[in-house]
């Protein structure tokens, strides 16, 4: 059945131009993010995120997939050429994939791109709205531009998503703190 439903998503996305059905509508998902908001530490959570982030990364789709893998492993050894064009085949060959989009954002920020990062952080969220990952990412951005408020904001959505996202609350604790004696 699974295998049926598969074929007939990319069936139908060849045939009529629709967008991939990527990790990000597994059925796995809402449960997931029930259990993420109910851990009650980083430790309890950090199974649960593992398990979004692997539904997340997994298109269903072996070229997508090996173009993932591919990205991921040139990005992590500072081959940013090989890591745009893995990631920019994915957006191509398969919009509807929302990690396909915020890696390339990831990428786009280490590069120093910022607005190309955050319009590709824009188009995660359109198609995962509860991905923390893509909302820190969004709050580093913010950062490296000077926009703390936005900063602020973009952490506090993914806080909101996630309560334990690393990072998120010791950001946000500095932010308030910095932004706070602003106000005076």
């Amino acid at each position: 059945m699974k295998k049926t439903m598969a074929w007939m998503a990319t069936a139908a996305t060849l045939t009529f131009a629709l967008p991939l059905l990527g990790g990000q509508n597994d059925p796995q998902l809402d449960a997931l993010f029930a259990a993420l908001k109910s851990a009650p530490s980083e430790q309890a959570a950090a199974p649960v995120e593992a398990r979004i982030w692997a539904l997340w990364t997994t298109s269903g789709t072996d070229d997508i997939d090996r173009l993932m893998a591919l990205g991921v492993s040139a990005m992590g050894e500072g081959d940013f050429a090989t890591a745009n064009a893995a990631f920019t085949a994915i957006v191509e060959k398969a919009p509807g994939f929302a990690e396909g989009w915020n890696k390339r954002a990831t990428l786009y920020y280490l590069m120093g791109a910022f607005e190309r990062s955050t319009a590709d952080v824009e188009k995660t969220l359109a198609l995962e709205p509860r991905h923390f990952g893509a909302l820190s990412g969004l709050g580093m951005i913010r950062l490296a531009q000077g926009d703390e408020n936005g900063a602020l904001a973009a952490f506090d959505r993914a806080l909101g998503i996630h309560p334990n996202v690393a990072g998120a609350a010791s950001h946000i604790r500095a932010l308030r703190e910095k932004l706070k004696g602003r106000q005076i």
